[in-house]
């Protein structure tokens, strides 16, 4: 029999197994993944990373339109810290497919770098969002914010567990996400932006994970967030089993109230790395993410929108954001350094084996939610998973 979830991780485990509330992560299951995550198995592994959350948690019972019940909240993600924002870092998105928002990236399509922080919501709060960014970068970075500022804000869809038209989010909210960011171990599940959202038809939401890699005589660490909320209850596979098509009792698709096809819902990701990067190498970085969902199962619904997006903090204060002589500074003169394009394989896999295992700790941190109308979505049941893998000849950790 494989160990117990409780065996497999005691109280006084350490950030890779367990969440700063003392919630399980993928690892304590003993689930076999591939790579060598960071202290923290987290996207603040990469220095000077900061996230930040806003829940929101209240009433219960029949949807109230404006006043619940509310499962919702706002995630925030800052490149260089609070206090690095107005030093750009390069970047570049991908979007695997379009049912779905990320503001501020025509600007990164168009320069290759992000000088804003970055938040994630439900689909519907996208503008208080954006408005409490900018009340935020006025207050903390007006000389930022002087001229114009375009936030990255994204969003999933929340609908079922959250009354989503009730605009419950505010620009406060997002501002209190801003101003609490800080590295360190991070909560996964049911928290921020990731509230009440739903992945392969179990609890879904934010989670997180990071991979080191060497490049000669340095090391350097990619680490990925995600913001889940896709996937169809058959297609969940955890290391090659396919889990999902055992587990079918208790899938909200099974509810006749819910019109969502199978796979509805989207995944936004975030992709960070010290390695210095050009904006196209972010990209690419970008565009491995659909390669780490795929290994948990997912086929991309055309409802579901799948919008990432890679950051490299290398190469600091080499980036400008503004029109310098406009701002009585000397006009800037970048000089930057890179891994060379062969030699970024190690990083394509980093993303891949971190996406992946982001995927399976927001499932594990999970506990079960009634949202509006009572509808209830399950968290995933650990001792069935073990089983599974077990009855499937996976050695467990």
């Amino acid at each position: 029999m494989p160990p117990s979830p409780a065996q497999a991780s005691p109280a006084g485990a350490g950030p890779l197994t367990r969440t700063p509330l003392g919630h399980l992560r993928a690892r304590a299951l003993g689930i076999p993944l591939q790579g060598d995550p960071g202290p923290y198995n987290a996207i603040t592994d990469v220095p000077g990373v900061e996230v930040g959350y806003t829940t929101l948690i209240s009433g219960e019972g029949p949807l109230a339109e404006g006043q619940g019940p509310v499962r919702t909240g706002v995630t925030a993600i800052h490149p260089r810290g609070r206090k690095g924002t107005a030093d750009p870092v390069q970047a570049g998105w991908f979007s695997f497919n379009g049912n779905g928002e990320m503001t501020g990236t025509t600007l990164i399509e168009e320069t290759g770098f992000l000088s804003t922080p970055i938040l994630i919501t439900n689909t519907h709060s996208v503008g208080a969002a954006h408005s409490g960014a900018i009340r935020w970068l006025t207050a903390k970075h007006p000389s930022l914010a002087k001229l114009w500022a375009l936030p990255v804000v994204a969003e999933t869809w929340d609908g079922y567990l959250n009354d989503t038209n009730g605009l419950h989010v505010t620009p406060e909210h997002a501002y209190e996400a801003l101003e609490g960011a800080h590295g360190g171990p991070i909560e996964e599940g049911s928290v921020g932006g990731g509230t009440g959202m739903i992945c392969y038809g179990f609890k879904g939401g934010s989670g997180t994970a990071s991979r080191r890699i060497r490049f000669g005589d340095s090391e350097y660490t990619v680490g990925v967030f995600m913001q889940a909320n896709f996937g169809w209850r058959p297609e969940l596979t955890i290391a090659g089993v396919p889990i999902g098509i055992h587990l079918r009792e208790n899938d909200p698709l099974d509810d006749v109230s819910w019109l969502a096809p199978p796979g509805a819902g989207s995944c936004i990701t975030i992709v960070a790395t010290d390695a210095p990067l050009l904006p196209g190498q972010c990209k690419a970085l970008a565009r491995r993410v659909p390669l780490g969902l795929a290994r948990t199962g997912t086929t991309s619904s055309h409802f579901s929108g799948d919008i990432f997006l890679a950051f490299s903090t290398g190469n600091p204060g080499s980036v400008t954001s503004g029109p310098a002589t406009l701002l009585g500074q000397p006009a800037a003169r970048e000089s930057q350094q890179w891994i060379p394009w062969g030699e970024c394989d190690s990083l394509y896999a980093a993303v891949v084996f971190a996406v992946e295992e982001a995927v399976l700790n927001v499932l594990v941190a999970n506990t079960d939610m009634v949202g509006c109308g009572g509808r209830r979505v399950p968290a995933l049941p650990h001792e069935r998973v073990c089983g599974l893998m077990s009855a499937h000849r996976v050695t467990l950790a």
